[in-house]
């Protein structure tokens, strides 16, 4: 019988819902703080045990959480307790070798130091001196930064308070637990129960990305978040301004201007363009705008992409980049019209469609798409965010000598999963139209 025990007299005891949250985000705890233990073998045989239990944990929580109305405000509070637990265990690893938050470290102390990381490439034996221990062994040490003015000066801030890859890691960790204080105060507004703000912060990408790795794209979340809460509170300038500057972070969240169309004023949008043009103003070149090796990135890097893998036998990559930021385009475009009232779970869908035709994505790229699936419709995300796992298993690999490709099976299993959820979700609408068709039919012949 589902939900019940044995009592060890023959009876039954119904387990609540309750019980269930508390027995998951235990059992979730003690997985990846395993996971955190074998950090430093990314992708090892127990780095991929405990992930993978603590994925499919995550997913039973998740189908607690859309199926419970409400939960009583100590199961939020004890599993946020909970998540800021295993958040610990893995900011106390050191951050891998070749994790990009080294470069981070390196931009922001370039900036500070009076040179533009747009230009200055870190392998140049001119600057040989300018590296610390921290910064020696970057990643892509021939390619200037790619990365926009936005992430930029967040680079340089922190590293003006402290100079280091746990400041930055402590830092990010800062703005996933500043994610989850707004996500409260949107889902009070917006009349969901509370206990959705764990299907952000339970989510194993956030422990192993943010607090493990450390990377930029949970600040571009944050303003992401903080956008769709002024919109829910029609402070229109401060969600147009909030979107600009998550763009000048990443630029993957342009698709979703055709989202704010008409809930924000021209005025506002404007004010938005003017903020992310004065970030740019620092690191102008000659008067040009900066964009440091991202063509380059665009060009050659690849990664998990199998849409765009197949394409580009046909096409030239330029073309497939544009298409990606089309279809998400079209997705906002579509969700715009079929929703006129707001909705934050909006934002999920046309950054994964973009993503899904992306010539590289990695694990970090989906925590831009966690804070926005706190329903149903979005369980196909939600399955991605744990389907992804297996790619992690490149970075063992390439200490064995492989190279840096996602295996066959593990892109199969990846995509297979997030297709077999939107399958089921589609037939069980499909179902649902269909029963009160065949009620009339019943009706009609009795």
């Amino acid at each position: 019988m589902r939900g019940t025990v044995p009592d060890g007299h023959g009876r039954t005891v119904k387990i609540t819902p309750e019980r269930k949250v508390y027995i998951l985000g235990t059992t979730l705890c003690v997985a990846l703080t395993i996971c955190s233990r074998n950090f430093g073998d990314r992708g090892g045989p127990y780095f991929m045990a405990s992930l993978t239990l603590a994925g499919i944990v995550y997913l039973l929580a998740i189908r607690e959480f859309f199926a419970t109305p409400r939960f009583s405000r100590r199961v939020v509070v004890i599993g946020l307790v909970l998540a800021a637990a295993w958040n610990i265990a893995f900011l106390r690893v050191p951050a891998g070798p070749d994790d990009d938050i080294h470069r981070y470290v390196w931009d922001g102390r370039l900036q500070r130091l009076g040179y533009n990381p747009y230009l200055v490439i870190p392998s140049d034996p001119a600057v040989k001196g300018l590296h610390t221990a921290e910064t020696r062994n970057l990643n892509n040490p021939d390619l200037p930064s790619p990365y926009p003015p936005g992430a930029q000066l967040f680079f340089r801030a922190v590293t003006a308070i402290h100079e280091s890859t746990f400041a930055l890691k402590v830092a990010f960790v800062t703005c996933e637990f500043a994610i989850v204080f707004v996500l409260l105060d949107v889902l009070r507004c917006t009349g969901k129960g509370a206990h959705l703000v764990l299907a952000f912060a339970w989510n194993p990408l956030l422990a192993v990305e943010v607090a493990g790795s450390g990377h930029i794209d949970i600040v571009g979340a944050l303003l992401l978040v903080v956008s769709a809460a002024a919109l829910v509170r029609r402070w229109r300038a401060t969600a147009g301004v909030a979107l600009g500057l998550a763009i000048a972070v990443k630029f993957l969240p342009v698709v979703l201007l055709p989202l704010y169309w008409k809930r924000v004023r021209i005025r506002d949008a404007a004010l938005a363009a003017a903020v992310v043009a004065l970030l740019y103003l620092p690191f102008l070149n000659h008067g040009r705008i900066p964009i440091g090796s991202l063509g380059i990135y665009m060009q050659s890097f690849r990664f998990n992409g199998p849409m765009f893998a197949m394409l580009e036998r046909v096409a030239a990559p330029q073309l497939l980049i544009g298409l990606a930021v089309l279809g998400g385009f079209l997705t906002a475009i579509w969700l715009r019209s079929k929703a006129p009232a707001w909705s934050g779970d909006a934002l999920a869908w046309p950054m994964a469609a973009s993503l899904l035709c992306a010539p590289v994505v990695y694990p970090w790229y989906l925590l831009w798409l966690l804070p926005f699936l706190t329903s149903a419709p979005t369980t196909p995300i939600i399955f991605w965010t744990v389907s992804i796992i297996p790619t992690y298993v490149v970075w063992h690999l390439r200490t064995l000598g492989r190279p840096w490709l996602v295996p066959g099976w593990a892109m199969l299993l990846e995509y297979g999963c997030v297709a077999g959820a939107g399958a089921m979700i589609a037939l069980r609408r499909a179902m649902r139209r269909a029963a009160p068709d065949a009620q009339v039919a019943s009706s009609v012949e009795l």
